[in-house]
């Protein structure tokens, strides 16, 4: 009886063994990690010295330079876009936009110095275009009289011009008392500003003729 105990035993554990065989075998475990993912997790610094890529060689001629700087342009809309950004914010006198000699408050009231009123030294580049026109024509007679209209008007924007720098020196420096304002500087950029024409003065004008400033 015992035997036919243990027989039964026996086939009893076979039948378990069976059926645990049929079942799909769980993957191997291999270093905490599953085997059907065939292999570890990378470390955050292998995956990155992985993706890094090596550095193309710098150009060796200027041709390979220049097709180089081709591809790396920005596109023609946003060139135009940053050139429009630019060119407002040099209209408005902003002065992350604005050239190194417009820069600052005191290169600001200057120009409302010069901006509150007209000059003659404003009529400097129409001035020049008269003195092409009368050397074209042939009229001697005519050209001597332009000749020392164009004197007359030189010598007067200079005493102009001259006048200008020390009056706006001293206003520039009795309203900035602690900025270096030199005379030279002063006048030699009130007399470029005053002889554009006003619409095409860069900032813009932001103080009407008559003003006081």
């Amino acid at each position: 009886m015992k035997f036919l105990r243990r027989s039964d035993q026996n086939s009893g554990s076979v039948d378990v063994d069976g059926a645990e065989a049929q079942r799909a075998p769980e993957p191997p475990r291999v270093g905490g990690h599953t085997a059907g993912k065939g292999r570890p997790t990378p470390k955050r610094r292998d995956a990155e010295a992985g993706r890094r890529r090596p550095a193309a060689p710098p150009p060796r001629t200027q041709r390979e330079a220049s097709k180089l700087a081709r591809q790396n342009r920005p596109a023609k809309e946003e060139r135009r876009a940053a050139a429009a950004e630019r060119r407002a914010g040099m209209d408005a006198g902003d002065d992350r936009y604005l050239l190194p000699r417009d820069r600052g408050p005191v290169k600001a009231y200057l120009r409302d110095i010069v901006d509150s009123r007209p000059h003659l030294i404003g009529l400097f580049m129409p001035l020049a275009v008269v003195v092409l026109i009368s050397v074209v024509l042939p009229v001697v007679q005519l050209q001597q009289y332009i000749t020392l209209f164009c004197l007359i008007a030189l010598v007067v924007m200079i005493g102009e011009g001259a006048f200008l720098a020390y009056t706006s020196t001293n206003k520039a420096r009795a309203k900035f008392p602690d900025a270096t304002v030199s005379m030279l500087g002063t006048g030699w950029y009130c007399f470029t500003r005053a002889s554009q024409i006003r619409k095409l003065r860069v900032p813009k004008p932001r103080v009407q003729r008559g003003a006081s400033v």
